[in-house]
């Protein structure tokens, strides 16, 4: 799957006024929109654009970021994180800056300057002391799981456009755990580590009481990498407000082959498991979103604690390349409610 951009260059589409507002507007990029000082874009013009969770260097360039955004932790050092934001009641997402931040050149539409700005994504890493210890990297031959957002590639909507059938799901707030059935061995494994069958590890703890790994041997699966959220008390403040941890099944992957599970497929597979897949909202043929706007409305909604949800992903029931991404297609619309409200670490 294509990496994603934190920052590139793009073009402006569209500037709209705020009411009430006589210093700033909204700007729109790609199926973004942005805060920005009134005048200083104009349609047409090339920009560079810095996505939500963009964690940019402390330099003079940024240095009006201070009071809003800057950030400080053990992994990542100091610098100032892109968040959503709301000014006179607009949304804004991300940051839009002229092409003079960057390096003298001739620059293309699209193109990725994330590295060239010193820019990194933000994350707070896992730890030995709360989830386990680590044995390891994540295995090769299993791709993670994050999902792209269709804000930055709106030209996925055209895509879907074109399968037979797709199917939503809500997005769980938790953390992304894989576990893998390969050749005979079981592994656990957080977002970015493998871990060790220990006590410490929550992740494991739970595959052992649900008998995980017996059940694959039991019933001759095949090499499988599943992967889910992990989710309960201690993890993202516990939007579901859990009693017991829960792991809600999203993806299974087929390790001979590196194709996903059709819909069917691992629907099938949790229930012979007894594993709990995250829930589907609709499934139909025929994609029946047009905008980014209605994928953003679609996306609202709350979980059944009545706390709003992280929001939706979008796939096809049967497992399709996508050009764009040069991987599986598959994108996730996030909840502005949730994003507004959940802005802490």
């Amino acid at each position: 799957m294509e990496k994603r951009k934190l920052a590139s260059v793009q073009y402006i589409h569209h500037i709209a006024p705020i009411e009430g507002a006589d210093r700033i507007e909204c700007v729109h990029v790609l199926g973004w929109q942005c805060v920005a000082n009134k005048g200083q874009f104009q349609v047409g013009e090339s920009c560079v654009y810095m996505e939500v969770d963009s964690f940019l260097p402390i330099c003079e360039r940024f240095e009006f970021l201070r009071g809003s955004s800057y950030k400080k932790n053990e992994i990542l050092g100091e610098g100032f994180r892109l968040k959503t934001l709301k000014f006179r009641g607009q949304i804004s997402q991300g940051l839009v800056q002229p092409l003079s931040i960057l390096p003298e050149g001739e620059y293309q539409i699209g193109e990725d300057v994330t590295e060239l700005l010193g820019i990194r994504k933000w994350e707070v890493e896992e730890r030995v002391t709360s989830s386990g210890t680590v044995i390891g990297d994540f295995p090769d031959g299993i791709s993670k799981t994050d999902e792209l957002r269709v804000q930055s590639y709106p030209e996925l909507i055209d895509e879907f456009k074109r399968v037979p059938s797709y199917y939503i799901s809500t997005k769980m707030d938790g953390t992304s755990v894989t576990m893998y059935w390969r050749d005979g061995k079981f592994g656990v494994c957080g977002r970015n580590y493998e871990y060790a069958d220990d006590e410490k590890c929550a992740m494991w703890t739970y595959a052992h009481e649900y008998r995980i790994a017996e059940k694959l041997k039991e019933h001759k699966v095949p090499n499988v990498a599943i992967q889910g959220e992990f989710c309960g008390a201690g993890i993202q403040k516990n939007p579901l407000h859990l009693n017991r941890p829960k792991w809600y099944v999203f993806t299974v992957i087929d390790l001979e082959t590196r194709r996903r599970y059709s819909l069917e497929m691992m629907q099938s597979l949790c229930k012979k498991l007894e594993l709990e897949m995250v829930p589907i909202e609709e499934v139909k043929e025929g994609f029946a979103y047009n905008t980014v706007s209605a994928l953003l409305e679609r996306a609202k909604g709350k979980y059944d604690s009545g706390v709003n949800k992280e929001g939706i992903v979008i796939r096809p029931t049967e497992s399709i390349y996508s050009p764009t991404l040069e991987g599986p297609l598959s994108m996730k619309v996030l909840n502005n409610d949730y994003l507004l409200k959940n802005q802490e670490v």
